[in-house]
């Protein structure tokens, strides 16, 4: 029906018809799959959900006399220096030297971008290049060359629902989980979430462009732990966690909005992070799989109270249900909470919608598809005596 490159020409008129993933969906149950294809031409999808494998690349820029940095803190949290002499990597699960700190990575990342100064502390290998051994100074994203996130794993396709049927709380990734099945999370948005959307990785690839952060970013690799593999239902969206995307974006250009440090009691710091994708509408398959409803997705519950790798289920349950407020597990009526925003998603999704209507966004052809081959290798190793 359409070329990327077509559809770039009706964004460049301001002619292109886009709608968010959610219109979609209200239009095919109104028109019909057929008739929304041959209208719309790009749809576009939005999360805002803890994404703790993310980090960001820094580069200081040089001092007088010139410094080796081995050892980094930024605002007392420690930044990877095993790179360039002030090339620096902050990830943002990374927590303070002081355990008491309920502040990370995600934190700093969130303070560089909204403008705010960060403390830099570093310790440098001394050699006759380099003679610095010390360095205290304060920076802002203005006031370093190269500020970008490098995200190893964002946008898992789907994950799990977590439940404790144990006698104790627990603190978890997910948040807390009350003991004897007190309450569910989930961290996946459902049916307006990314890779629900594109359950092949048929139109999403290496070099596609995408809302990250509020500033424009790009599909960079596969993402760690990326599992296409995985089981899937008949419309071909995983039962499970399966495929991810490494993302890179100029952190410089980013909205603090979009982008929030966070802690969970605990466990440790992470980061909030508003992701978009588009979806060019090329055929109709794309539309059809953007039908995708909330109940025609599903996730597993997984007890943690069982603290191993391979945990107890509960079965499936779709992501309609979830989204009630209420689930029955064992024959109990437990509560459920997101992770993720679902208002937050809807608004990622809003933005990059305007974004493409006003011409300020255009899509990309992918430069090579996304592996979906890839197992999921665990690492088995002999138990400690």
């Amino acid at each position: 029906m359409r070329t990327i490159a077509e559809i770039n020409e009706k964004i460049s008129c301001l002619e292109a018809v886009v709608w968010t993933v959610e219109e979609l969906k209200i239009k095919v149950s109104e028109i019909g799959v057929k008739r929304a294809a041959s209208i719309v031409d790009v749809i576009t999808t939005g999360t805002f959900e803890p994404m703790e494998a993310s980090g960001a690349m820094i580069n200081l820029g040089q001092t007088d006399p010139p410094i080796k940095i081995r050892q980094c803190w930024l605002d007392g949290i420690p930044a990877y220096s095993g790179f360039g002499a002030v090339d620096l990597y902050l990830g943002a699960s990374q927590s303070p030297d002081n355990s008491d700190n309920e502040q990370g990575g995600g934190h700093v990342i969130e303070r560089l971008i909204r403008g705010s100064s960060v403390e830099v502390r570093a310790m440098g290998q001394v050699t006759d290049c380099y003679p610095r051994r010390l360095l205290e100074t304060t920076i802002t994203r203005d006031t370093i060359n190269q500020f970008y996130l490098f995200n190893p794993r964002n946008l898992y396709q789907n994950f799990i629902v977590g439940v404790n049927g144990g006698d104790r709380p627990l603190h978890t990734y997910l948040g807390p989980l009350q003991p004897r099945l007190g309450n569910a999370v989930y961290s996946n948005p459902g049916a307006i979430s990314p890779l629900f959307n594109d359950p092949d990785l048929q139109f999403i690839g290496i070099g596609t462009r995408l809302f990250l952060g509020g500033g424009v970013g790009y599909v960079a690799w596969e993402g760690t732990q990326h599992f296409p593999l995985q089981k899937r239902l008949e419309n071909r969206t995983p039962i499970g966690p399966a495929s991810t995307l490494a993302l890179i974006g100029d952190a410089k250009q980013m909205n603090a909005r979009w982008v929030r440090g966070c802690y969970f009691k605990e466990y440790g710091p992470s980061l909030m992070l508003g992701v978009g994708i588009p979806l060019p509408v090329l055929d109709e398959r794309v539309v059809a799989q953007c039908a995708v409803n909330d109940e025609d997705l599903v996730a597993p519950i997984v007890d943690f109270s069982i603290p191993r790798r391979i945990r107890p289920t509960f079965g499936l349950i779709n992501y309609a249900q979830l989204k009630s407020g209420k689930i029955k597990v064992e024959g109990k009526m437990i509560r459920t909470a997101p992770l993720a925003s679902i208002h937050l998603s809807r608004q990622v999704a809003l933005e990059l919608q305007q974004w493409i209507t006003a011409g300020q966004f255009f899509l990309t052809e992918p430069v090579a598809s996304i592996p979906n081959d890839r197992p999921f290798l665990p690492q088995d190793v002999s138990q400690l005596r």
